[in-house]
């Protein structure tokens, strides 16, 4: 066993499996069918791991924080670990930079989370950052921004006409498939590949009413309903509302230059064709 992949959910479940067999094991809190080995394993109840890691060990991590200001979910975990890993990838998310008014964002430019969940992030990622520092471990971030692919198209809402924001007030999108960040997931893994933070996603900044308007045409639907911004944050749930407020575009020269990986599904609409497919 070369990786442990900690959350084997939406993202690490593919991760595991386009992994050489045998080269890695998955924990998660439910049982998955893999062509590798799997435990179930919960963070917050378990005291130990169910198997030992070998010397040199990576660790892919795709859990989400539990704590605003610490992560203890993460701290947990980090005690569990002997020996340390030599690398250890954490999936965070792009939201860490806040709003910016649509200007675009790199790796270089200062976090400034607006929220709860992405205040969590930023704290879960010092801690990594410290505790990598203190333990001889590669860290690598990836910054992701929302994730589609196969079931998270939002049909149902499309359906359900659910409207939108007018697109000549929509903010500019950040997205990637699910496959193209298994591919970062998978890059970010190999010892070579310089450790720290990576922006990642498609390169694409079309806006999320773009983005509904791509899958309705590809799907044979009709547009939900266009609403002003205004009327929105009447209508949308507080949720909703915190997604849509923050505007920027997210810098991703780096994933590709360094990382090495080129987005499969640079274009949406070949990402949702395969989704569906």
């Amino acid at each position: 066993m070369d990786t442990l992949i900690v959350g084997t959910g939406y993202t690490g479940q593919r991760v595991l499996a386009r992994l050489p067999a045998g080269s890695a094991v998955g924990l998660s809190r439910s049982p998955v069918t893999s062509n590798q080995p799997h435990f179930v394993f919960d963070i917050d109840a378990d005291e130990r791991l169910p198997l030992t890691p070998p010397d040199g060990y990576a660790v892919l991590y795709t859990v989400p924080p539990a704590g605003p200001e610490r992560d203890e979910r993460l701290a947990a975990f980090l005690e569990l670990l002997s020996p340390p890993p030599s690398r250890f990838v954490y999936i965070s998310t792009t939201g860490v930079y806040g709003d910016c008014d649509g200007r675009r964002v790199t790796e270089s430019t200062p976090v400034h989370p607006e929220n709860g969940r992405s205040r969590a992030r930023v704290a879960a990622e010092r801690q990594l950052l410290d505790w990598s520092a203190g333990n001889g471990c590669d860290a690598v971030i990836l910054r992701a921004p929302g994730i589609y692919g196969p079931g998270r198209l939002g049909i149902d809402r499309i359906r359900a006409a659910e409207p939108v924001i007018a697109e000549s007030e929509a903010h500019p999108g950040n997205r990637i498939h699910v496959d193209d960040l298994a591919s970062c997931c998978i890059a970010a893994l190999d010892p070579g590949v310089p450790a720290g933070i990576y922006n990642v996603g498609d390169g694409d900044h079309r806006s999320g009413t773009a983005f509904t308007r791509n899958v309705a045409d590809v799907c044979g639907l009709e547009m939900p309903p266009e609403i002003s911004r205004e009327e929105a944050g009447k209508r949308f749930s507080p949720m909703r509302l915190s997604f849509l407020s923050e505007s920027r575009i997210v810098d991703t020269t780096r994933m590709r230059d360094t990382l090495g990986v080129i987005p499969r599904y640079a274009d949406p609409v070949d990402g949702i064709r395969a989704s569906l497919d």
